[in-house]
C-alpha cells in the first residue's frame, strides 16, 4: 500500500526522517483488535503490532498510540510476525474525550483528522446542545468539522428545514449538510472533504448512520448495519474505531481516508484550550460588554449576556450549554490536577462545615 494513500505527507515524512532510524518504517494505526494493534504501510498489507516496553513506560495513556496515529516501526521478518513500534510520530490534531468513571482520564477517540463528519440524524436524534458538545471538542482537537443531517429521506422538505435551522444556528457558520446513506442524496455536498490526502472521520450517537454512510462512501457493506427498532432508531452496530482508505470512482471523487467510530452516548470533554470559546464566540462576544471583567453571568448587575437573553439576541438554552461545558472542563481539570483537586475537596469540606453549623444554631435550616 501506497503511504501517501494513507495520508502520509511532509508533516509526518520530516518527523519520521528527523528520527534517522533505517531500521524502522513508518506505518499508520488502523485499529484496535485486542491487545494489539493493526497498522498499514510497513508492508503489502495489514500488520499486527504493539508499543514497546519503552514507550509503554515513558508515555501516558492519551500518548500512546492510537487510531490514526502514524508511527515508526520495527516490521516483523514475516507477515504473521508481531512489528514492534518504537515511536509515535507528532500529531496533527487529536480528538479527546472523558473516558466514563470517577477518574475522567482522557482518551483519544481519533489522530490526524482534517475533518470530522458530526453525524445526526434527521428522524429524530438531532440536538443542538449535543451538537455544541462535539464541535466545542473537535475545535480543541484543531480538526475542521461538517455537520451532516443523515437519513433526509425519512422527511419531508419542511420536516428537514425544522430539524436544520437549530443545527445551523448551534454551528455557527460550519457546513451543514442534508444527505441519505439509504439513496445517496446530497453526498456531492462531501466531495470537497473527501480527496486524496485528506483523513475523515465519522463521529455522532448510535444509531445516526453512520455505518450506512460509510459503507455509501466505500461502495462496498463493509460495516456491519443493525435495522431500525421498532420507534424508527437506528441500532448500535460499530464496536470498534477503524481506518480505511476510501476508493476512487463512484458517486464521489475518492480518496483519502476515512475513520469509523462507535456510536458515543456522550462525548464528555477531557480538556479545554480555546475549543469552547471558538464554538461559542457570540456568548464571549456579548460577555466582553458586561460591567465586571470576572461576571459570571449569574445575576451579576450590568451582566451584558443576560440583557442579551431577555432581548432575544442570545438563546438561553446555548448560554446554559456554554457554563456547562466550562463547568466540566474545569472538573475534569481538577481531576487531573492533584493541587487543584486537594483545594477543591477541601474548599467543599469548609462549606459543609459552616452549614452544619449553621443547622447548629437554627435548627430550621435542616428542614
Amino acid at each position: 500500500m501506497q503511504l501517501a494513500s494513507l495520508g502520509y505527507g511532509p508533516f509526518f515524512s520530516d518527523s519520521f526522517e528527523s528520527l534517522a532510524r533505517p531500521d524502522l518504517v513508518p506505518a499508520r494505526v488502523t485499529s484496535h483488535r485486542g491487545a494489539h494493534l493493526l497498522v498499514a504501510g510497513a508492508g503489502a498489507g495489514a500488520q499486527r503490532a504493539e508499543p514497546s516496553g519503552r514507550l509503554r513506560h515513558e508515555l501516558s495513556s492519551v500518548e500512546l498510540p492510537a487510531v490514526g496515529d502514524w508511527v515508526a516501526l520495527a516490521p516483523g521478518a514475516r507477515p504473521d510476525d508481531l512489528a514492534i513500534i518504537h515511536h509515535v510520530l507528532p500529531r496533527r490534531t487529536a480528538l479527546l474525550r472523558r473516558a466514563a468513571g470517577t477518574r475522567g482520564e482522557a482518551q483519544v477517540v481519533a489522530a490526524n483528522v482534517d475533518t470530522f463528519l458530526v453525524v445526526t440524524s434527521a428522524n429524530r436524534d438531532a440536538n443542538p446542545r449535543r451538537l455544541e458538545r462535539y464541535l466545542a471538542a473537535i475545535a480543541e482537537s484543531g480538526a475542521d468539522a461538517i455537520v451532516v443531517i443523515n437519513k433526509a429521506d425519512l422527511c419531508t422538505a419542511d420536516e428537514l428545514a425544522a430539524v436544520a435551522a437549530p443545527l445551523e444556528a448551534s454551528a455557527r457558520g460550519l457546513p451543514v449538510v442534508s444527505v441519505s446513506a439509504a439513496t445517496g442524496a446530497g453526498l456531492a455536498a462531501l466531495a470537497g472533504a473527501i480527496r486524496p490526502g485528506h483523513t475523515i472521520a465519522l463521529v455522532g450517537m448510535s444509531g445516526v448512520g453512520k455505518s450506512s454512510l460509510v459503507n455509501r462512501l466505500l461502495g462496498d457493506q463493509r460495516q456491519a448495519v443493525a435495522a431500525i427498532d421498532d420507534n424508527d432508531r437506528g441500532r448500535h452496530a460499530t464496536t470498534r474505531r477503524e481506518l480505511m482508505v476510501l476508493p476512487g470512482g463512484g458517486e464521489l471523487p475518492g480518496g483519502g481516508v476515512l475513520i469509523d467510530t462507535p456510536g458515543m452516548r456522550e462525548l464528555g470533554l477531557a480538556e479545554d484550550h480555546g475549543g469552547v470559546a471558538a464554538s461559542f464566540d457570540d456568548v464571549l462576544d456579548t460577555a466582553r460588554a458586561c460591567r465586571f471583567r470576572d461576571c459570571r453571568h449569574a445575576g451579576e448587575p450590568g451582566c451584558a449576556v443576560a440583557t442579551a437573553v431577555d432581548d432575544g439576541a442570545l438563546d438561553p438554552d446555548r448560554v446554559a450549554s456554554f457554563h456547562k461545558l466550562e463547568r466540566e472542563v474545569a472538573a475534569a481539570e481538577r481531576r487531573a490536577n492533584p493541587v487543584l483537586a486537594a483545594r477543591a475537596k477541601q474548599r467543599w469540606k469548609a462549606v459543609h462545615q459552616a452549614q452544619r453549623a449553621r443547622k447548629k444554631v437554627d435548627p430550621k435550616l435542616g428542614t
